[in-house]
């Protein structure tokens, strides 16, 4: 998996947790992503994964949540769950080390796969993974079908929206 110098995750790349539960990363990882400052990423829980997201990308997910209405019951599950499980993790040496409580909710062991996806990556256990992408594999014609409206034109998505809700890019 690499970080585009966009701040773009794209692939899959297979990883060993080393002693004291470091994530080394491949080689110019940190500085394909921020080559000027300090890399830090964001690690929070979810589903069966964690959510990895660069600095920036963070910020503008816990300036959208302020905004959110405080007394929704689904708002405050999400804040409880996703927003206070999130903590920042500086890259040092190409690694980070993973908190024990987000490798323990994630069910991260030994072996991890790294997911790209777009602005964020998940951090897997390799055995859930290998479920995960399976299920994926297997639901993926059903799924995709929506997504077939978009058009590419001039470089760019034309903002469409499908059956299902989803809307393309601009």
């Amino acid at each position: 998996m690499r970080c585009q110098g966009h701040g773009m995750f794209r692939g899959r790349s297979k990883h060993f947790l080393m002693k004291k539960e470091d994530l080394r990363f491949r080689r110019g990882f940190g500085k394909s992503c921020r080559p000027s400052r300090t890399m830090c990423l964001f690690l929070t829980n979810h589903d069966n994964c964690l959510w990895a997201f660069a600095q920036d990308e963070w910020k503008t997910i816990e300036e959208n949540a302020a905004k959110l209405p405080q007394l929704d019951h689904s708002v405050n599950t999400y804040l409880r769950y996703f927003i206070s499980g999130a903590q920042e993790c500086v890259l040092k040496q190409g690694r980070i080390t993973i908190p024990p409580d987000l490798r323990q909710i994630s069910g991260l062991k030994k072996e991890v796969v790294l997911v790209g996806g777009l602005k964020l990556f998940e951090i897997w256990d390799r055995e859930q993974w290998e479920e995960e992408f399976e299920r994926a594999k297997r639901d993926f014609p059903q799924i995709s079908r929506p997504f077939q409206d978009w058009e590419f034109e001039g470089g760019s998505w034309n903002t469409l929206t499908s059956p299902s809700g989803a809307r393309g890019f601009r």
